[in-house]
């Protein structure tokens, strides 16, 4: 039998059984709707996790440290130099990292405690730098105030937390959240006063160049290689953010954060300074890569030179791993009602071979062969699989959008910005399109041979 053939026979006999036919592809679309709109759900998720990473700057970023700094694993044990031939972290060292090839740029990580004065009140807190490049980051999305205007500018962004302590609105668990617009409005345009320690070489008389300044030399604690002294520095508030920029640092996050080239400029004392005795040494360096998939290549390179590295490479290898299972699940559970239709395909084929048991017999008394018959239910089967699952596959796109506007509608109450979860590439529209296809074609394996083995004499004896 020719397929034109086979196909025309097919379709007219899906049209006699128009209801039960059509119910039957129904239910193979709830069942490609089911598992689209499951496979949907996971893919928006790992999408969104994915954009959130790539915009907070952490896809592409690599920290790097000494390798006897607690925290490295043991692959940085089998490379490079023995832990205490590490060198440290300087100038020197994130000059050569920034010249690799691939390096975006990399800058030192500044973090220290210094008091905040705000009125008359001081306040405790540790400060960060950032690079002009943090602008990007997701945190500052919803920043009331601005950006720094420029590297070397006497600004600050505060922290909501922090920006509420000034104002002395930390509010107690259960009591509404102040609003960061609320915090804005007294905050923006005012000024703070840094009391900070100042890193002097000891063959620079230390001065207090700094209006207002106090000093303080304590040369001899250090080994008389340079001395520390107490300064002030006014800063000018110029952002509240509302979300945590450090928010992966856990308890040494910082609230408060200045200018990258200020800071620099400011040569605040730092924690890792008491064991350097020239060049200030930075307790980590941050590595920006041109491209995330270039991250392990540039690893590998700064691994070579002795230091410790980690990226969210590392990590989200094992996240890869549960979302891989996630799909597993949510297709084996999507997939339930597709077997469900399956079985819905064998009665209604069963109840064809019933109903057509004459033209089945006159076919074969006239030279169609098993096989033309059995091609003729494998068509029937096939047609209503391709049917449904296209049905299918846009009855769970629509599911899926329904529910992420509905739930974006939620969230804009919640006032969260907006989110899609759900996504639905190409691959996932064919993939079920042609699963359901193979599932229909299975399907009609039992109801094809029983055709198949009809005698024609008994089946004419029949009718």
């Amino acid at each position: 039998m020719k397929l034109p053939d086979l196909a025309e026979l097919a379709l007219r006999n899906l049209r006699e059984s128009m209801l039960r036919n059509s119910l039957t592809t129904i239910g193979i679309s709830v069942g490609v709707a089911s598992l689209v709109a499951m496979l949907s759900l996971g893919i928006g998720l790992q999408q969104l996790f994915s954009r959130r990473l790539a915009k907070s700057g952490l896809f592409d970023t690599v920290l790097v440290t000494r390798r006897d700094q607690r925290g490295i694993g043991r692959e940085e044990e089998r490379n490079g130099p023995a832990p205490g031939e590490s060198r440290v972290l300087d100038e020197a060292v994130r000059v050569e990292i920034e010249r690799l090839p691939n390096v975006l740029e990399a800058y030192p990580d500044i973090r220290f405690r210094a008091e905040l004065r705000f009125g008359d009140n001081p306040h405790s807190t540790t400060i960060s730098a950032l690079p002009a490049s943090a602008k990007s980051n997701d945190a500052f999305d919803g920043m009331q105030g601005a950006f720094f205007s420029s590297d070397t500018a006497a600004e600050v962004i505060l922290q909501k937390t922090f920006a509420e302590e000034l104002l002395g609105k930390a509010h107690a668990r259960g009591e509404e959240e102040t609003s960061v617009a609320d915090l804005a409005k007294p905050l923006l345009g005012r000024d703070l006063t840094m009391l900070y320690s100042q890193r002097v070489p000891s063959s620079i008389p230390a001065s207090p160049s700094v209006a207002g300044a106090a000093t303080d030399t304590d040369s001899d604690l250090l080994g008389a290689t340079y001395s520390v002294v107490y300064r002030e520095q006014r800063l000018k508030i110029v952002g509240i953010a509302d979300l945590d920029p450090e928010s992966m640092r856990g308890p040494n996050r910082a609230k408060v954060f200045l200018p990258l080239k200020l800071a620099e400029n400011l040569h605040v004392m730092q924690p890792s300074d008491l064991a350097a005795s020239g060049q200030p040494v930075y307790s980590s360096i941050s590595v920006r890569v041109k491209n995330p998939g270039q991250i392990q290549l540039v690893e590998d390179a700064i691994k070579k030179m002795g230091f410790g590295t980690f990226s969210i490479l590392d990590a989200s290898r094992g996240l890869q791993q549960v979302f891989r299972v996630l799909y597993a699940f949510l297709g084996i559970f999507g997939s339930l009602a597709l077997v469900v239709a399956s079985i819905g395909i064998v009665n209604t084929l069963v109840m064809a071979i019933l109903e057509r048991r004459r033209e089945i017999g006159i076919m074969k008394a006239v030279g169609a062969s098993d096989g033309d018959v059995k091609k003729l239910f494998f068509a029937e089967a096939g047609a209503m699989g391709i049917l449904g699952g296209a049905v299918g596959v846009v009855l769970g796109w629509s599911i899926g959008q329904v529910i992420n506007f509905g739930t974006n509608v939620w969230l804009k109450r919640q006032s969260f910005p907006p989110e899609h979860f759900w996504a639905v590439p190409w691959w996932l529209v064919v993939l079920a399109i042609l699963f359901s296809f193979v599932v229909s074609l299975v399907s009609g394996l039992y109801p094809a041979a029983r055709a198949a083995q009809l005698d024609p004499v008994q089946a004419l004896r029949y009718e």
